[in-house]
């Protein structure tokens, strides 16, 4: 249900505690013991796991209360934050920080009101912002500070976006950092830029074409394209929304009619005095899948259902083949399908990308409880990787390697500064076809990728210093409103063939 690439290159995976027990033992016989839980309330067996890819090993992990469909987001020293939950997880902190045998650590009471499908969101300042959820049309900072310690702030957009007949439909807003500062909402078919420190809505985005809702449960997803030009002294950012379902769908899905997902996707220049929403059409329908973020900038789409909507055993027709969208493309000829799965991904499915350039693709429980037998979509265990067409051996001999770096090396760098990359290419080098991307890798839940973030350098004194081999020097950011503090994946591009990726840490 939940995902998280540490800077370790594990995996920190989370599923909720109500179901029942696991098939996965706690070790040294510990045991929740948590009054709240309506199922089992003493439970000895784990709901968390750090999955080692390389390896294809995972280590149990200790969770003390639900965090069914919480938030979070990695912070500056690369420790996840993860907030809310149900029952007794509704006002919970946990902070995960990697280590070889770090768990989890819980705060009782760390946030203000109870969160349940929020939507979370690093700021400039190193702290994180705290939207919506159930019944909550405020918004809160994690950490505290004097000033704002026991307080929530209300924020009147979520109030015009609910929806009480569709279920909310503006449940996990798509939230992102705009170039400018200010923070970018849209919940259910509507989007506003809005200053969080002066508490007040900067400007009001049209309408997206057809006033279908996008957000949970309608559950369309969500991007913020790459940024490029950083630095420019404007630099442009834009949205794409995809997916989702019609209005109604859900009140439909729940009396046994599953309506036809959406099989459009809306794209917006945020900066843009006058943007409107540029619509596209995908190749098929999708609601409840993932969007995820490629390290040569292109997009794709993966899991979810041709039909229904979020919820228990509300999706029907599993949609097993991805989409790949090409950024830079013509509209009209944007989308490529890819090679299909044959594993259904549903409702509680996710997708994120790994340092390799793979995606790892997990989930799917479309169930009140856990359940394997008797149903369309079982409750799935399977992990699968993706491996989109930059991986092919065809390409070996444009695929980059950056080599004066150790694989699992943290370079820490700083705000404008110039950073050379050394990199090999065995074959020949189109010199003006490199760059050089950097990648926050987000938190997953939902279908909706927090603080998921890539930034495109433009490549300076390129040149060769040796046999195959070529350096090239970038500027990092200018400011932390273009990239918060914390850990991002390096990339070299060329030709659109991404190299592994290596860890730095913006300071």
């Amino acid at each position: 249900m939940h995902m998280q690439l540490l800077h370790n290159d594990r995996v920190l995976i989370y599923d909720r505690t109500d179901f029942g027990l696991s098939n996965l033992t706690l070790p040294n016989r510990r045991c929740r013991h948590e009054s709240s839980e309506k199922v089992v309330k003493t439970d000895c067996t784990a709901h968390s796991v750090e999955y080692d890819v390389t390896s294809n090993t995972f280590r149990a992990l200790f969770v003390q209360t639900d965090l069914w469909c919480s938030s979070g987001s990695a912070i500056a020293n690369g420790s996840l934050i993860q907030t809310g939950g149900y029952l007794g997880g509704e006002r919970r902190v946990r902070i995960f920080n990697p280590c070889p045998t770090c768990d989890w650590e819980e705060i009782d009471g760390g946030i203000v009101v109870k969160r349940w499908y929020s939507t979370n969101h690093m700021l400039p300042n190193g702290r994180q912002i705290i939207i919506g959820g159930r019944q909550q049309f405020n918004y809160e900072f994690y950490p505290k500070t004097a000033a704002d310690l026991g307080k929530t702030f209300v924020l009147p957009f979520l109030v015009q976006t609910f929806d009480a007949i569709d279920m909310d439909d503006n449940l996990y807003p798509f939230v992102f950092l705009n170039v400018d500062g200010n923070l970018f909402i849209f919940a259910n078919h509507r989007a506003i830029l809005f200053n969080y420190q002066k508490y007040q809505v900067v400007r009001t985005y049209p309408t997206i074409p057809g006033g279908d809702p996008r957000c949970y449960p309608s559950t369309g997803s969500a991007v913020l394209l790459p940024l490029k030009n950083l630095q420019a002294p404007s630099v442009e950012a834009e949205v794409l929304i995809c997916g989702g379902a019609p209005k109604g769908s859900y009140e439909q899905a729940k009396e046994g009619t599953f309506i036809k997902g959406l099989d459009t996707c809306a794209r917006i220049k945020i900066t843009d005095p006058k943007s409107q929403w540029v619509m596209e059409t995908m190749p098929g329908s999708r609601v409840m899948s993932d969007i995820v973020m490629l390290p040569n900038g292109n997009v794709l789409l993966i899991n979810g259902a041709f039909e229904g909507t979020a919820g228990w055993n509300l999706g029907q027709n599993p949609v097993l083949s991805p989409f790949l969208y090409k950024t830079n493309g013509k509209v009209g000829s944007r989308f490529e399908l890819q090679n299909p799965t044959t594993i259904p991904r549903m409702y509680h499915s996710t997708a994120i990308l790994l340092r390799d350039g793979r995606v790892l693709v997990g989930g799917s429980n479309p169930h009140v409880g856990y359940n394997f037998t008797n149903v369309f979509f079982p409750t799935e265990l399977r992990l699968e990787s993706f491996s989109p067409s930059y991986l092919e051996p065809r390409f070996s001999n444009e695929r980059p390697s950056i080599v004066d770096r150790a694989p699992q090396s943290q370079i820490k760098i700083n705000y404008a500064q110039k950073l050379k990359v050394r990199f090999r290419v065995t074959g020949i080098l189109a010199q003006d076809s490199v760059s050089v991307t950097m990648l926050a890798p987000p938190f997953t839940t939902h279908s909706f990728s927090m603080n998921q973030r890539l930034l495109i350098f433009e490549p300076n004194n390129l040149k060769a210093v040796g046999k195959s081999m070529y350096q090239v020097e970038v500027t990092t950011p200018p400011s932390a409103i273009l990239a918060p503090r914390g850990f991002y994946l390096l990339f070299v591009v060329h030709h659109d063939i991404p190299s592994q990726g290596i860890w730095v840490q913006i300071m």
